[in-house]
């Protein structure tokens, strides 16, 4: 059997808690990683995020808020902005959508992972973490149904539980790790 090829782009989906984990996750990441990662963090919808900008001094990579239209670029790590949703438009563009809001959540990680899914197929890395809501669950099974790789935060180590764990519950993963080894596996995935 044949090595599972690397995946095409990497998507990631966190709420309560994911500022903190995701200041782990984007430390890991090698210089030199050959696909685009995408993140949805709930953000309020009323103001301007400053994730970006906060985030990106930690990361060895170029860290961005979502444009419409925007190219998918390797390399280069990409959040939804507040009040749109980010999706995988095709194989080389973005798009934001202000669609009504999922599981509450605007931007919200299941039209990301749904998207990708659609679009990638088997070629998809979603990463789910800590949340204090089923956001990601339905999207967790699309990546899971077109053949992709789910991983979760181990429920157990979340700063809160209930987004890995209903994820967990209704699609199942191909990895449950604490943090920190969903960190390593994923650079030692792309060394």
């Amino acid at each position: 059997m044949s090595p599972r090829p690397l995946p095409r782009v990497v998507v990631v989906g966190t709420s309560a808690g994911g500022v903190t984990a995701l200041g782990q996750l984007l430390a890991a990441l090698p210089a030199d990683l050959p696909v685009p990662v995408l993140i949805v963090l709930h953000l309020p919808r009323d103001r301007p995020s400053r994730i970006a900008g906060l985030l990106d001094p930690g990361c060895s990579l170029p860290v961005l808020e979502a444009e419409d239209k925007q190219p998918l670029r390797r390399g280069t790590v990409i959040f939804a902005p507040p009040d749109y949703h980010l999706l995988v438009e095709d194989e080389r563009t973005l798009a934001l959508s202000c669609d009504a809001p999922v599981v509450f959540s605007r931007p919200a990680i299941d039209p990301l992972f749904e998207s990708a899914a659609a679009v990638f197929g088997a070629d998809v890395l979603a990463i789910l973490l800590t949340g204090a809501s089923q956001d990601g669950s339905e999207g967790i099974a699309a990546v899971r149904a077109a053949g992709g790789l789910a991983w979760l935060q181990c429920p157990e180590e979340a700063e809160a539980s209930t987004m890995p764990a209903a994820a967990l519950q209704h699609a199942g993963a191909d990895a449950v790790l604490p943090l920190e080894q969903l960190c390593q596996r994923l650079k030692e995935m792309f060394s």
